[in-house]
C-alpha cells in the first residue's frame, strides 16, 4: 500500500458517520469509575491498617524480647571459692 492508496483509506474512514454512542455511556463510567475509586481507597485503607498493626506487633515483641541486649555469656563458669 502506497502512502496516495493509505491517505485514500484514512480519508474514507474519515468521511463515515460514527457509530451513534449509547445513551447511558456516561452513567455507566462514572458508576465504574466511582466503584473502582472505592475499591482502590478500600486496599489503600487495609494496607495502612495491615502497616500499623505490623509496627505494633514488632514494637511488643521487640520490648518484650529486647533484641538489642547481648545475652550473658556461658562460656565461663562463675568462679566460687576464692
Amino acid at each position: 500500500m502506497n502512502r496516495a492508496e493509505r491517505e485514500g483509506a484514512a480519508r474514507q474512514i474519515m468521511e463515515q458517520v460514527p457509530p451513534p454512542v449509547p445513551p447511558d455511556l456516561c452513567g455507566e463510567a462514572v458508576r465504574r469509575g466511582e466503584r473502582l475509586l472505592r475499591r482502590r481507597q478500600l486496599v489503600r485503607r487495609m494496607l495502612w491498617l495491615l502497616a500499623c498493626a505490623a509496627a505494633v506487633a514488632f514494637s511488643v515483641w521487640a520490648a518484650r524480647v529486647h533484641p538489642w541486649a547481648e545475652p550473658p555469656s556461658q562460656t565461663t563458669p562463675p568462679i566460687t571459692g576464692w
